[in-house]
């Protein structure tokens, strides 16, 4: 059958009448808005790092056993992974949470820029994606115990999305293998179910080792380490100039030395390299090394390293990504209430001239395919199952994911709101999906037809283990 026909059939089946009406599932989701703000308001409190996140790890797992979901935990051996499921027979849907910090971006809930002691942040909103996404699996689970549908729902706790690619090491474990759909979610500023892809990438951090001496009476003796690295960034600067228009190159220097006057014997660089197309990482990735190899060589210091992660582009599902739009279209954009528009006006005027209209808040932007320029590990999720995902105005419109706006809202009513929209639109889906089998099969042979039969599954981070201690 030509994609084509399989959407066409697929629009045709969003329309299908769903068969057990017994329970509204908006109202499961709306009995959870005290523990959505809760959570989400406590993961935010801890901002723990990738592969650190115990405590968060520990208290989603804590909720969805007080509904009685059946717990693994420490799974693809990573202590802070867990997989939680209620259900029996019937097709088995899975939600994505996330609930991961990330470093050097700490923020209070204000709306201006004041310091926080944390010294790390909910700036991509993975605590709201953690609080919601509990959320939806929670009201999917009462809404399958009181129709009676048979089924399974999963949440999958997914740790260190932000660089550390714990969704890559429980897709290689093979834990997706079995689940019909994947339902994720994120935090953003605007309200969209359009299906964009995202870039592949993989990160390296680039060791380099030197002989320290003293930098004014013995600078013979020496060998810079810093000089290794910045040799290598140089190079990699002027690389940029000869690559395809899709590829993004960023790295920070995280140890150059202490003192001006001491030569240091040591220096380490971090890389991101991204591309639409997972094989193009991996021939600029032999560029880079190259750019490693000569950098040492040039300055007489020696250098060596480690892959931190990899992330295989988003496969997007057309078929599911018209339901999502379907149903998010159906629940509108977000309101705020008066106190709410006035804190994000605050938000709004740091943004001076690039300021743009709170009223994007109460709108869902129109359904596109398109490809998104961030990564994300839930791209090696869509390789091994079905994905859906959706984003809404968690943050005030304007805002940038990473930055301390992001911070601030994700810790805000505003935030737990978005949250809370997005579980709505999460559980419309998983519901239609558990009463739609037609629904299923369309979107499972979009998926087979897109990935091709001769496909196999390779990670772009080899086979190495969870890097536990990335953070620390």
């Amino acid at each position: 059958m030509k994609p084509t026909i399989l959407l066409a059939s697929a629009a045709a089946l969003i329309c299908a009448p769903v068969s057990a009406q017994s329970a509204d599932p908006l109202e499961e989701v709306a009995a959870q808005e005290e523990r959505t703000g809760r959570v989400a308001q406590q993961l935010w409190d801890w901002a723990e790092l990738g592969y650190l996140e115990t405590r968060s790890s520990a208290l989603l797992q804590e909720e969805l056993e007080g509904e009685g979901f059946t717990i693994e935990a420490g799974i693809a051996d990573i202590p802070t992974a867990f997989m939680a499921e209620w259900g029996e027979g019937g097709p088995i849907i899975a939600i994505l949470a996330e609930y991961d910090a990330l470093p050097g971006i700490s923020q209070t809930s204000a709306p201006v820029r004041e310091h926080s002691e944390v010294g790390a942040g909910h700036a991509c909103g993975h605590n709201l994606f953690g609080a919601g996404s509990l959320t939806a699996a929670i009201a999917v689970k009462r809404w399958l115990e009181k129709t009676g549908t048979p089924g399974r729902i999963r949440l999958y706790g997914t740790p260190a999305e932000e660089g550390g690619s714990g969704k890559v090491y429980m897709t290689r474990a093979g834990l997706f293998d079995e689940v019909d759909i994947a339902i994720h979610w994120h935090a953003d500023d605007e309200n969209s179910a359009a299906a964009r892809t995202s870039l592949a990438n993989r990160s390296a951090k680039f060791r380099f080792r030197g002989v320290s001496a003293h930098a004014a009476g013995a600078p013979d003796r020496g060998r810079s380490a810093l000089d290794g690295v910045e040799a290598m960034n140089m190079m990699v600067n002027m690389m940029r100039e000869h690559t395809t228009m899709d590829t993004r190159i960023h790295y920070v220097i995280t140890e150059g030395g202490a003192a001006p006057n001491v030569i240091p014997d040591f220096a380490e660089v971090f890389y991101y390299v991204r591309h639409s197309d997972a094989d193009e990482v991996r021939a600029l990735w032999t560029r880079l090394e190259a750019t490693a190899k000569g950098a040492a060589m040039g300055t007489g210091t020696e250098v060596d390293w480690e892959i931190i992660h990899g992330n295989n582009p988003l496969l997007v599902n057309e078929t599911l990504a018209r339901v999502m739009d379907r149903k998010l279209r159906s629940l509108g954009g977000i309101s705020y209430t008066d106190e709410e528009r006035a804190w994000a006006e605050r938000i709004s005027e740091s943004f001076g001239e690039n300021a743009v209209p709170l009223s994007g808040a109460g709108e869902v932007q129109p359904y596109e395919k398109s490809l998104g320029y961030g990564s994300t590990d839930v791209g090696d999720v869509s390789w091994a199952t079905p994905t859906v995902g959706v984003r809404t105005a968690t943050w005030v419109p304007g805002t940038s994911a990473h930055s301390w706006q992001a911070v601030a809202a994700s810790g805000h009513s505003i935030g737990h709101k978005g949250a809370q929209h997005a579980a709505k639109a999460m559980t419309l889906v998983a519901v239609e999906l558990f009463t739609n089998p037609g629904l299923r099969e369309a979107a499972r042979a979009e998926f087979d037809a897109a990935r091709g039969d001769d496909y196999e599954y390779v990670s772009l981070l080899g086979d190495r283990d969870p890097p536990l201690d990335y953070r620390k």
